[in-house]
């Protein structure tokens, strides 16, 4: 009897044993070839590297997905890169694209990064509307499309500011510009429009700020920018022409019929020998009160500035 219990006894903690050693690997994380977790993804589509595993259409998308869910987004963008380029009549091929414009746009970091990641994301989207019309993701890429552009706004705006506060106003007025060129219906759009006129403020040229600030009350009546410029305005139109009247008689004889803001281009075209929405580190910049030449602040935000 005694024997008996000891060999039941025996028999219960070895199979206690084996069943917390079987629990114990069902609970291992999966992990990739490179030694990466995959949370619930078959790891299998990870191992070996067979001619069939690189052509299975289900095998690249599982892929693709793995990373995507993991945040590797650069990972993700070659694995549906890899199966358009094999698959590109597969029923999944749109989704494809679409996952590739989205990882793209979730690898940008803020409006003070580099903003290639978002310029990818945009010719990414435009090609799956391009090359994959009236698909069911063709509203979701509209959507993103104007996001992206929002974000693309907010950067120019950004990096205008960054140009101003450091008195680098040939290039703040370039990328203000740029802003009403390209979005004038933005969020941002008054904000760019008023730092435009008062960057034309401090180079001198009253003329041009005048005019965007009646655009500007004109445009975006309700604003937050609104008043300051109605105020701004008023006070530019009691002073006079800030032309130097040298500047301006040699404008006058040369182009008669020129508007005052064109003559004043061409003036100081001629006499600086500049372009007053062309930033570069070789080109000096006019002072708010003549024509004198000041050193050029570089950007140092980087190259894409």
């Amino acid at each position: 009897m005694r024997l008996r219990s000891r060999g039941l006894c025996m028999c219960l903690t070895v199979s206690v044993a084996l069943l917390y050693f079987a629990t114990g690997c069902s609970s291992k994380p999966k992990t990739t070839a490179e030694g990466k977790p995959v949370s619930g993804t078959d790891e299998q589509i990870f191992l070996g590297d067979t001619i069939e595993k690189n052509y299975d259409p289900n095998v690249i998308m599982k892929r693709g997905e793995a990373f995507f869910d993991k945040e590797d987004y650069a990972e993700a963008i070659v694995e549906y890169q890899h199966f358009i380029e094999l698959h590109r009549a597969h029923q999944l091929a749109v989704y494809a694209q679409f996952r590739m414009a989205e990882s793209h746009l979730r690898m940008a970091k803020s409006i003070d990064r580099d903003p290639e990641p978002i310029q990818k994301a945009i010719t990414a989207f435009e090609k799956l509307r391009k090359e994959f019309p009236g698909s069911k993701y063709e509203g979701q890429a509209l959507q993103r499309l104007d996001d992206c552009h929002d974000w693309l706004s907010k950067t120019h705006l950004f990096v205008g500011h960054f140009y101003y506060r450091r008195a680098s106003y040939l290039a703040a007025a370039h990328r203000f510009d740029q802003i009403m060129k390209d979005y004038p219906d933005k969020q941002v759009a008054p904000e760019a429009l008023y730092y435009l006129a008062l960057t034309y403020q401090e180079l001198g040229a009253n003329d041009w700020a005048t005019e965007k600030l009646a655009l500007l009350a004109q445009k975006y009546p309700n604003s937050e920018v609104a008043g300051d410029g109605r105020r701004l305005l008023a006070k530019l139109e009691k002073k006079p022409s800030s032309r130097p009247p040298a500047v301006v008689a040699k404008a006058d004889a040369s182009t008669p019929d020129t508007p005052p803001a064109t003559q004043l281009l061409t003036a100081t075209a001629l006499s600086s020998s500049f372009n007053p929405l062309s930033a570069s580190t070789n080109q000096s910049r006019p002072s708010a009160t003549g024509l004198s030449l000041q050193p050029f602040v570089s950007c140092r935000l980087g190259a894409w500035c």
